[in-house]
């Protein structure tokens, strides 16, 4: 029987994970929660309107972890927008529910712009 170790870098291999140690790990998850942080800021700063929507997609052009927020949970911290409505948007601008940032093609960040500035 292979203990738990065994079990796990069997598992990973199988998977076609990659191997690391403790440490890259470790690393990896402090960028992740780091990544967190930094996207649920720039909500939170979109809610209360100390951000617009054409400076946040600016900024996204720049940076990766912007660049990685989901277009549909932008549009929901927008003041005034909720689920709903940033749905129906999304859909009458035809930018599909798990676009990001990144993915918005010019014509579809001019309407967003346009639409809530």
């Amino acid at each position: 029987m292979l203990d738990s170790s065994a079990d796990r870098t069997m598992v990973r291999a199988m998977a076609g994970l990659p191997q690391l140690t403790d440490e890259q790990r470790r690393a990896a998850l402090e960028k992740a929660a780091e990544a967190r942080r930094v996207r649920a800021a720039v909500k939170n700063r979109l809610k209360m309107g100390s951000l617009t929507l054409s400076e946040l997609l600016d900024q996204s052009d720049s940076d990766k972890v912007l660049a990685k927020l989901k277009v549909l949970a932008v549009l929901e911290s927008l003041p005034k927008l909720g689920k709903v409505k940033a749905r129906r948007t999304m859909e009458e601008v035809g930018i599909s529910e798990s676009r990001r940032l990144r993915g918005l093609g010019a014509q579809q960040r001019a309407e967003l712009v346009a639409r809530f500035g």
